[in-house]
């Protein structure tokens, strides 16, 4: 059996960041330095807690970007080398398509919360960022759920990451096997 330690670590890792990001995010960015600028603020800027939040989301990106690339790049490795494990041993390849599902599910809900926080920061820009403005308000309503379901999302990845690593006990393995050629 080959030793996919690296592929596993650069899987992990990113997960890791994406999840601990995105919960930093909502509860630190979003909940804490937002709300203490609006705090800070002088009476006459308005926003100021949005505009900081979405300055540390722009910083954070980046950095985002790389985490869910290694933990992409990481998983198709892992599956490449776990085909036979997918094929052979009862319980996995149906745990293996919950993480793909969570895994596809947790990249559109970023990439959407992304492509919200730009047109949110294009607004801003353009000093129309009025939550009277239906559109804007809409965006910030979906944000705001957005930010929670990211790192529940990731989270979940994280316990079926657990539940697939249990799987590999040589017991479970054995016993996965068994319970495959019965069936």
């Amino acid at each position: 059996m080959a030793d996919n330690s690296i592929a596993r670590s650069v899987h992990e890792l990113g997960l890791a960041a994406w999840f601990g990001g995105s919960l930093m995010g909502a509860v630190g960015v979003n909940q804490g330095a937002a709300r203490q600028a609006d705090r800070d603020a002088s009476s006459s800027a308005t926003g100021a807690g949005d505009a900081a939040a979405g300055a540390g989301w722009q910083v954070w990106t980046p950095v985002n970007l790389v985490a869910i690339g290694m933990y992409v790049a990481g998983g198709v490795i892992l599956t490449t080398a776990n085909r036979g494990r997918l094929a052979g041993q009862s319980g996995v390849a149906s745990a293996a398509l919950v993480k793909a599902g969570l895994s596809a599910a947790a990249l559109g809900a970023t990439a959407y919360a992304r492509v919200l926080g730009q047109r949110v920061i294009a607004e801003e820009t353009k000093g129309d960022a009025d939550r009277s403005d239906p559109a804007v308000d809409d965006a910030w309503h979906q944000l705001r759920v957005l930010q929670w379901a990211i790192p529940a999302l990731t989270g979940a990845l994280i316990v079926t990451n657990s539940v697939l690593g249990e799987q590999q006990r040589p017991s479970q393995v054995a016993g996965g096997i068994i319970d495959r050629l019965r069936h």
